[in-house]
């Protein structure tokens, strides 16, 4: 009887009603609404915190001296001032810095071998020793590059003084050290840091797998309910898609928009650019979220295999791992995925500030993937009416 009225109505009233009634079913349930909206709260505010100093600093090292020279004491000078690392120990036994290491008390040492200055001053090459835990990426990155820029600069110090005993000044000694300067300057992530390079992509990630989370249990309460609380014509499934769709705009417009500058990220390239790609994005995303909340019955299964999904998808989106380096098959695969196209276009929109035509291939992607999953969903949307009303009839 729902069904032939809703046919015969207006079609702006059919799309009205659903939109408004995914809103209100939305709106109702605790669970949905906590995990599109609490959970992306939470997350924009727990995910970033470790990565707050964007830079390791202080990583603890130790110095192995078995020289006890003056030229020994000025290295330990040097890394003592280095920002990056943090000397915990000066000692002339190697095995005490194997036990510091083995109990990982120490990220780094350096070894400063016997004959040290003898060497040096005799103008022969020496060796020292840098040696990295390996546990923790990041403190043995900082921890042997903090130690390596220590003892270049002072072997550079040492390398100017041989060559101004040949050369007029000082600064002659220096130019002919180094001819050609470098000057590193960083564009987009001006720290370098890992927060400003991992998060905003994240983001994208976590805007998906949130609302396809979310769709999937309000549907899944549906089925076991016995049905929608709206009709199953198209009308109605364009509100509901047009529903999902405002709501991802809106995750999206929290991070890309609040979250990146509250946490001080890199931000503002692309403005219009970036508005469009969200529209592109969430129409896309929302058109897969129906897609596949129309395949659970059941309202906790999709959290259960989307979370466990996260990190293969993020994996594979050319962010934390190249994508050169993935298998011909999940290259291709890959851009089934609308977090794929979302990640790579909205750092460079948002970080980058990439124009329309630099993201050419994600626009398209998205593009592609809009009609098919619209109209793959909208079909599962008519084809469950049926399913529905036969389970009704068993019920009765």
């Amino acid at each position: 009887m729902s069904q032939t009225c809703a046919s015969h109505e207006p079609p702006m009233r059919r799309i009205w009603a659903g939109f408004a009634g995914t809103w209100r079913a939305l709106l109702g349930d605790l669970g949905v609404l906590l995990l599109l909206f609490g959970g992306g709260v939470v997350y924009s505010f727990f995910y970033p915190l470790p990565y707050r100093q964007e830079t390791v600093q202080q990583a603890p090292i130790v110095v192995v001296d078995q020289d006890r020279s003056a030229l020994s004491r000025q290295i330990t000078r040097y890394v003592r001032a280095h920002p990056a690392v943090l000397l915990l120990e000066v000692t002339p036994d190697v095995g005490r810095a194997h036990e510091l290491l083995w109990r990982n008390e120490a990220a780094g040492a350096l070894v400063l071998p016997a004959g040290l200055n003898a060497a040096v001053l005799s103008g022969r090459a020496v060796e020292v020793a840098l040696v990295g835990h390996g546990a923790y990426l990041m403190l043995n990155k900082a921890a042997l590059s903090g130690l390596a820029e220590a003892v270049g600069t002072v072997s550079a110090g040492i390398e100017i003084k041989r060559l101004s005993a040949s050369t007029p000044s000082e600064r002659q000694a220096r130019e002919q050290r180094q001819p050609l300067q470098l000057n590193a300057v960083p564009l987009f992530n001006v720290r370098e840091g890992y927060g400003a390079y991992l998060v905003p992509g994240v983001a994208v990630l976590i805007v998906q797998q949130t609302l396809l989370m979310a769709v999937a249990m309000l549907m899944g309460s549906w089925r076991e309910a016995g049905g929608r609380p709206m009709a199953h014509d198209l009308g109605s499934f364009t509100g509901v898609w047009l529903a999902w769709t405002s709501a991802a705009v809106l995750h999206c417009a929290y991070w890309f928009g609040f979250v990146l500058w509250f946490q001080d990220y890199p931000r503002g390239g692309n403005l219009a650019g970036l508005v469009a790609f969200t529209l592109l994005f969430a129409a896309t995303l929302a058109s897969l979220a129906l897609l596949i909340g129309s395949a659970f019955r059941t309202r906790e299964r999709s959290v259960q295999l989307m979370i466990g999904l996260a990190m293969p998808i993020l994996f594979v989106a050319g962010l934390s791992w190249p994508s050169e380096a993935l298998p011909p098959l999940l290259q291709g695969l890959r851009w089934l995925l609308p977090s794929t196209a979302g990640i790579q276009g909205f750092v460079a929109l948002n970080q980058l500030g990439a124009s329309w035509s630099e993201i050419a291939p994600e626009v398209l992607a998205l593009s592609a993937l809009l009609p098919l999953f619209t109209v793959l969903a909208a079909w599962r949307w008519r084809a469950t009416a049926g399913a529905t009303r036969a389970s009704s009839a068993l019920r009765m």
